[in-house]
């Protein structure tokens, strides 16, 4: 059985987490308000994606359709190579995504263009959000957004030819990549002893919001150290 979530499907718990408390909380222990306005998507995409994994388990679903179109394939592409992240470089353009003991996702609009799909919500009048979040005016996606946007006005293929460059690349024997496992903390798939998810609770739950977004060495270590709460309670 393959099924596409909606934010109903979703447990209390699950719908806790969010955005709006989420922001708050890193505007007020960031000392400049930059992750209140920069680094939201990294919040939001990390919990939303957990949230789709908890609640296909919940449901016992085989597979998930995502709504993933070519624009943005072609901008994960762009982002992954600017941020020289080769472990998502090389399966983002996947279709279908997948490894040991995780559901997999379907990108079934893989070489649908955004525009395409906005034209068929509209004259087959269904409804679709046409504004960008409020909680990313200054996300990474939208520059990499902006200049592939740009790219196409130039080269109208440029987002078909993208996709298919990032089909073509291909890791050299000897790269070590991260290895998926599981996560000691919620026992969901993770690349790191501690999955991203629980970094970033952890560090909003200790007044650290930048936690998660840095390097994952400092992380793990930063998790070794007794919060204020913990030492309290000692």
């Amino acid at each position: 059985m393959c099924i596409i979530f909606q934010h109903s499907d979703m447990t209390e718990e699950m719908k806790g987490e969010v955005m709006e408390l989420v922001v708050t909380a890193c505007e007020k222990h960031a000392t400049n308000n930059e992750i209140g306005r920069k680094n939201n998507c990294t919040f939001c995409g990390v919990f939303r994606r957990q949230a789709l994994d908890r609640g296909a388990s919940l449901l016992g679903v085989d597979c998930m359709a995502t709504g993933h179109n070519a624009d943005d394939i072609a901008e994960t592409v762009l982002m992954n190579i600017l941020r020289g992240d080769i472990a998502r470089l090389q399966r983002c353009t996947d279709i279908i995504t997948a490894c040991e003991g995780s559901i997999p996702r379907c990108k079934s609009l893989k070489y649908t263009y955004e525009k395409e799909i906005v034209m068929y919500a509209y004259f087959k009048r269904l409804h679709y959000f046409s504004t960008e979040c409020v909680f990313a005016p200054n996300a990474y996606r939208g520059h990499a957004r902006a200049f592939l946007k740009d790219l196409e006005k130039i080269r109208p293929t440029a987002i078909i030819d993208i996709i298919h460059s990032g089909e073509g690349l291909s890791v050299r024997e000897g790269v070590n990549l991260p290895e998926r496992g599981i996560c000691s903390q919620c026992g969901f798939i993770s690349s790191q002893k501690i999955c991203k998810a629980c970094v970033l609770l952890e560090g909003l739950n200790r007044g650290l919001p930048r936690l998660g977004i840095g390097k994952t060495s400092k992380a793990n270590l930063v998790l070794q150290t007794p919060s204020k709460e913990n030492l309290k309670s000692v």
